[in-house]
């Protein structure tokens, strides 16, 4: 089996030193088998851990391959549909377990950051950005809807304001989340796994899990050996493939974007991001972008429904750049890569437990970074048998996509061209 490295990008060319895991070639017996060596993984695993369980993780490439190494690396608090939806979709009592923990996400990152001295460019700010009125509206009742559940770390920025954050015109407003930030995404993995292992966890990379044989112990299959297991974690999101198939029917993975500049003069990047914060703008599809250590802008966006990857990502990237900061015209693109995320029909996550024994996580629908350290926890809590908060993620209901799985691509891209039509219009 050829070995899998991580893609080029800019964060792969930029990572810290680490050394390839070894591949299993042997039979063992742990507590816990996970399989997915991103952020629902590591996270689960750093806490089952520091619980004192056994752990052996299964990655089918390298840590931080998927979505969690190649990500606009931006810590962005709550869920990718917010607090209010999931009030519509789930009980009082579960809502308010979810709401109050929308915020631990971030807490969660710096945390592990501080205890285990990981390397991964942390900055605080975040900023959503408005176009139009009624955007602002929504950052409004966001603040408030935030606000209702104990988060005191909102800002509404106005039209001057926000112009003192970004050196764009094209928004009228915004809001400062001081809690937000940014990492170097594909560090945190490996910072994490560095602190998996300094517990005494395994971690095997080039080891996909090829079959999963159910029972009251798992007995988990990669090509060359087997891990049984009490219980297994199943953290593949978009590159779990047809593992097991009920998860894969009501998921899509899905592809974006990013490119990275040429290190830029201090001077300018100062005045593109004079507090050097994140920026994600409001609409259905939107673009974010951020500072990296050495001064470069990584600017992202787009969907490419079903993860097909497209040709030439910095043609579809660098003109949303150049319309939000026209005075970068002249400067290269040195980077420019595309990476796959986990959609549901509700843009919320899909939690739950098979055979009883059986976990996953999944679905994070873009907003992956803070939620996949709060899948770990509960998680955790959940094996430790502290499952209150486990059970309120996974009363959340799972939806399938109309269609069926040879519908779900036309479909859903129908859909995302009638809300970017609505954010066009300002409707």
């Amino acid at each position: 089996m050829p070995h899998k490295d991580h893609p080029a990008s800019y964060y792969a060319a930029t990572a810290n030193s680490a050394n390839a895991r070894p591949e299993l070639q042997e039979n063992k017996q742990v507590d816990v088998c996970i399989i997915g060596a991103g952020y629902t993984g590591l996270s689960t695993a750093l806490f089952l851990l520091e619980h004192g369980f056994s752990v052996a993780v299964l990655e089918a490439a390298r840590v931080g391959f998927g979505a969690s190494g190649r990500n606009g690396g931006q810590i962005v608090n709550s869920y990718s549909r917010d607090l209010d939806s999931i009030e519509r979709s789930v009980s009082d009592s579960a809502a308010k377990l979810i709401g109050e923990m929308a915020f631990e996400g971030g807490q969660i990152i710096r945390d592990r950051v501080a205890r285990y001295g990981i390397e991964c460019d942390l900055k605080d700010g975040g900023v959503f950005a408005a176009f139009n009125p009624k955007q602002m509206r929504h950052l409004e009742d966001q603040k408030a809807l935030w606000e209702r559940y104990g988060y005191q770390h909102l800002e509404l920025l106005d039209n001057q304001h926000i112009r003192q954050v970004v050196a764009c015109d094209r928004y009228v407003g915004g809001m400062l989340d001081k809690q937000g930030g940014h990492i170097h995404p594909l560090n945190l993995a490996l910072g994490e796994a560095a602190a998996v292992e300094s517990l005494g966890g395994a971690i095997h990379e080039n080891s996909p899990a090829v079959r999963i044989e159910r029972g009251n112990e798992a007995l988990v299959h990669t090509p060359k050996g087997t891990v049984r297991a009490k219980f297994v974690v199943v953290a593949g999101n978009a590159y779990l493939g047809n593992l097991i198939p009920e998860l894969a029917a009501k998921s899509m993975p899905c592809g974006t974007q990013v490119i990275a500049t040429e290190p830029l003069d201090e001077a300018l990047a100062k005045s593109l991001l004079p507090q050097d914060y994140c920026v994600e703008d409001c609409n259905y599809l939107l673009d974010y972008y951020r500072l990296s250590a050495d001064k470069r802008l990584i600017y992202g966006g787009g969907v490419v429904y079903g993860a097909r990857d497209p040709a030439d990502v910095e043609s579809i990237i660098r003109p949303k750049m150049l319309k939000t900061f026209p005075q970068l015209e002249n400067v290269k693109i040195n980077y420019a890569w595309t990476g796959n995320f986990l959609l549901t029909l509700s843009r919320l996550p899909q939690v739950g437990r098979l055979d009883n024994n059986i976990y996953y996580s999944q679905g994070c629908s873009g907003h992956g970074v803070t939620y996949t350290h709060i899948a770990g926890k509960i998680i955790a809590e959940a094996l430790s048998s502290q499952a209150a908060r486990f059970d309120a993620f996974a009363s959340l209901p799972h939806y399938p996509f109309p269609g069926g799985q040879r519908f779900q691509i036309p479909l859903s891209a129908l859909g995302a061209m009638y809300y970017t039509l609505r954010d066009r219009l300002g409707f």
